[in-house]
């Protein structure tokens, strides 16, 4: 079957989908389109006229979670635990992700200090919740790479890029998801699934939009 994936180059969700490709060794390609100005031939296919999108052949699918659970059931080895109240614990620890990025992408666009201010505290609660859920070991499920890591190393490596900007940000984070991020993003499958020029694209989008912490003057 032919892949391919339909990708905003800075969007993290289909960065999850790259990532868990890599850690299959399965062959795919990546078209980019610009959201603000989508082709034609994207609103036609695409539902809710977002990214990712998955063509699988003539099939499309569509919603990062759909496909990554569609990727993890015909390709192997399985990101996802075997056992099913395991695989589903996962599965609500990849949703409280999600709620992490979209924290994450108000702070990064706040307009002012009082605004951004607010969001890190958001985060600093959600990292709270997060510190409970993981142990010492390397990954989210001790030393294998699971689906949850894939879903969390898009958050891990926009943070890196935003501390450039705010010391604060540093303290913020707890040791331990301090440690947990360092082992995602040595990880080759996290290192390439972004294009060559992706802390710069995410900093030009942020300060397309007006980000506070991330603008230049």
């Amino acid at each position: 079957m032919g892949l391919e994936l339909v990708s905003f180059a800075i969007c993290p969700y289909v960065q999850r989908a790259v990532i868990a490709l890599k850690e299959k060794g399965v062959e795919f390609d990546v078209t980019y389109i610009e959201l603000d100005n989508p082709p034609s031939w994207f609103r036609d296919i695409s539902p809710l006229g977002k990214v990712p999108l998955l063509k699988v052949d003539d099939e499309v699918l569509f919603e990062s979670a759909i496909i990554t659970e569609y990727l993890d059931e015909v390709y192997p080895p399985a990101l996802h635990p075997r056992d099913p109240l395991l695989r589903a614990r996962h599965r609500s620890w990849i949703e409280f992700g999600s709620n992490l990025l979209v924290e994450q992408t108000r702070a990064m666009l706040a307009q002012d200090e009082d605004g951004f201010l607010q969001q890190t505290e958001a985060l600093g609660g959600g990292f709270a919740r997060l510190l409970q859920a993981i142990g010492d070991e390397p990954y989210f499920m001790g030393e294998h790479f699971s689906m949850v890591d894939a879903a969390y190393a898009p958050f891990f490596m926009r943070y890196e890029i935003l501390k450039e900007y705010r010391d604060d940000l540093e303290d913020l984070l707890p040791t331990r998801l301090a440690s947990w991020s360092e082992q995602l993003l040595a990880r080759p499958s996290v290192q390439d699934s972004v294009v060559d020029d992706f802390s710069q694209r995410f900093v030009s989008f942020g300060r397309s939009k007006g980000s506070f912490i991330l603008s230049e003057g």
